[in-house]
């Protein structure tokens, strides 16, 4: 589902191309379409529970790869092994997958409504003529079903990567931020610009040889919900900041911010520093 014509104005901007994430960047604030779905897959394919913060914790990578890396934690290893007698095998999550999979497909459209200023920013960037790139750790059967309804709220980007749309495997690798260059037809890394949730994708962004942003309230890092968000003092999103900083920080963002709605400051500073002949 790439549309190479939306993108009609002129470029302005020294920047081809912004590549963003999905959940928890544009739709989904919290990013809680794919954790709770994990929750629920361990329960149904095994009568296992796992939490929603170990569910988080590898958040940004491909699914089959989350599920994996979620069997890898001490905490959920040694459940595992209590309850099963052997540590987690290929086939075991083989079946969590194949649980995943139509619950995921079942509840992604419920959670595609954008994100704060996500919509009004995008067709900010694309009014510049600059080009509108996405990636997820979302396989394309469940993009598939995403993508549609996110349309019907207004989020069209140019182009749409889903991680098993390519054979190389998924973040941190640079392919599917490289996919998407491609496909829009951007003539350098430099001048694009990765946004992202999780460190997986931070690192896919360095790895593409882009400037990279790190968003700390909206995504998976954070986990509050929008009411939450919304509700919360001072000091309770300091800490949730803190948290996502902490995480985020070891991939080493080029900027951090707290939602998509501080992303034109930080376009203009890129900018700035294109003119000025700095890279990534």
């Amino acid at each position: 589902m790439n549309d190479h014509t939306t993108n009609k104005h002129k470029n302005n901007s020294p920047i081809e191309g912004v590549i963003f994430d999905w959940a928890g960047t544009i739709v989904d604030f919290g990013s809680f379409a794919p954790t709770s779905i994990f929750v629920e897959a361990f329960k149904q394919g095994f009568d296992f529970e796992i939490t929603l913060d170990e569910a988080r914790e590898p958040m940004g990578i491909g699914k089959w790869d989350h599920i994996k890396a979620v069997g890898q934690l001490p905490s959920v290893k040694a459940r595992w092994i209590a309850q099963f007698g052997q540590e987690m095998s290929h086939d075991d999550i083989d079946r969590i997958y194949a649980a995943f999979m139509p619950l995921q497909k079942a509840k992604v459209a419920d959670h595609a409504q954008p994100i704060l200023n996500a919509v009004d920013v995008v067709e900010s960037l694309k009014a510049q003529g600059i080009k509108i790139g996405s990636c997820s750790g979302y396989p394309r059967e469940v993009m598939d079903v995403l993508s549609p309804v996110a349309a019907d709220y207004g989020y069209k980007p140019d182009c749409i990567v889903a991680t098993d749309d390519l054979p190389q495997g998924g973040r941190p690798a640079p392919f599917m931020a490289l996919k998407n260059v491609i496909e829009l037809g951007i003539g350098s890394v430099a001048h694009c610009v990765k946004v992202d949730d999780a460190a997986p994708g931070i690192e896919e962004g360095h790895n593409a040889g882009m400037w990279t942003v790190g968003l700390l309230l909206s995504g998976n890092e954070a986990g509050l919900t929008y009411d939450e968000y919304l509700n919360a003092d001072a000091d309770t999103l300091e800490q949730a900041r803190e948290r996502a900083r902490v995480k985020l920080g070891k991939a080493k963002p080029h900027y951090l911010i707290d939602t998509i709605a501080e992303l034109p400051e930080v376009i203009r500073d890129i900018e700035a520093r294109l003119q000025a002949n700095q890279r990534p």
